[in-house]
């Protein structure tokens, strides 16, 4: 009997490495990569009213060198976090006992989507970025509320972004922004986990994960090979898709946003236009708020600055690209819709005051 229960309770004993081993990696890579650069930003924009120039104020008219150009500023700006996106999401399906992310992310009720949504604020990922994260815990069987909302919720909920936007913008689109943020990822993150039916294969998956948690890692691989395994899988899933995208995405700017002096008016057919624009193209973090300060300088309305003040962080192609392997179809093409349609509705309540 002893000898029968002596490897379960080494398991057993050695677990608590596990959990351990991913919040340090998270907390030390989240300092790295978000915390500390956001802290001494921070001062910048209160003292300046900047963060810097917009990623998209250099106004091209070849579609190539536009795409070029702008996926050398892009990936510049975002490698840090994309390498750590990847690398959470991958170490989350192997370090992270599943009943935990069961018992919160995997609830389908409204309960789901708030804890994804608490979980996003210290993440402070721009969308792509936080995608690889979202296919990992998809791959753990979490409900598409609680991985959507988490998704969403790093770019819209992130404080620091708050922070930057009320020293560069003013503290009323701060409050927007938190207000509309918190409806935007809570409402499109339930109502898609209540539309769009989860597929057979995960309960089954979560069945086959709750039997592999009591196995030791001896008997399925090893936990570096388990590792490998899911790094492998997610790199290759997300990121040649990621990067094509964004290429294609820096070619299309040269029709997304016009810069043309007073051209984006108060109007709304140009709310709905740049609700749909900031729904496709892709930012870094906090990224919407030069881009809003520059074009608003340029002569657009309050209208369509609300707009993107929500749709430009929320998703993007090449973030809905990265995530048709965990989620399904329906899902991924109502959340784009039902974002863009959050962003005009906040333009269309910008109109009328």
């Amino acid at each position: 009997m002893a000898t029968q229960s002596a490897p379960a309770e080494r398991v057993s004993a050695f677990a608590w490495w596990k959990p351990a081993l991913f919040f340090l990696v998270t907390a030390v890579g989240l300092w790295y990569v978000k915390w500390q650069p956001y802290y001494f930003k921070a001062f910048t924009a209160a003292e300046t009213h900047s963060i810097g120039h917009s990623i998209i104020a250099q106004a091209e008219t070849h579609p190539f060198q536009s795409a070029i150009d702008y996926s050398v500023v892009y990936f510049l700006a975002v490698w840090k976090a994309a390498v750590l996106g990847v690398l959470l999401g991958s170490l989350i399906q192997v370090l992270l006992p599943r009943n935990w992310l069961l018992k919160t992310l995997g609830q389908t009720r409204f309960g789901g989507a708030l804890f994804g949504a608490l979980f996003a604020i210290p993440g402070m990922m721009c969308t792509c970025c936080a995608a690889p994260v979202a296919a990992g815990m998809r791959r753990q069987s979490v409900s598409m509320g609680g991985a959507l909302a988490f998704w969403m919720g790093n770019p819209l909920l992130n404080p620091a972004t708050l922070v930057f936007m009320g020293f560069v913008l003013g503290w009323q689109f701060a409050l927007i922004r938190v207000v509309a943020g918190l409806v935007t990822v809570l409402g499109v993150a339930w109502m898609v986990q209540q539309w769009v039916k989860e597929p057979d294969i995960l309960s089954a998956r979560a069945k086959s994960n709750a039997l592999l948690d009591n196995i030791p890692s001896q008997q399925t691989g090893g936990f570096l090979r388990r590792w490998a395994s899911a790094l492998w899988w997610l790199f290759w899933s997300t990121i040649p898709v990621y990067i094509l995208a964004v290429f294609i995405l820096g070619a299309a700017r040269v029709w997304l946003f016009p810069h043309a002096d007073g051209i984006i008016e108060n109007n709304l057919f140009w709310v709905v236009a740049m609700a749909i624009a900031g729904c496709l193209f892709v930012i870094p973090t906090a990224a919407e708020i030069p881009v809003i300060q520059t074009l608003m300088a340029a002569g657009m309305g309050t209208a369509p600055a609300m707009a993107l003040l929500i749709t430009l962080p929320a998703v993007s192609l090449p973030s809905l690209v990265m995530l048709h392997k965990t989620f399904p179809a329906k899902a991924l093409w109502l959340t784009g819709l039902m974002v863009i349609v959050c962003g005009s509705v906040l333009g269309g309540l910008a109109l009328m005051f």
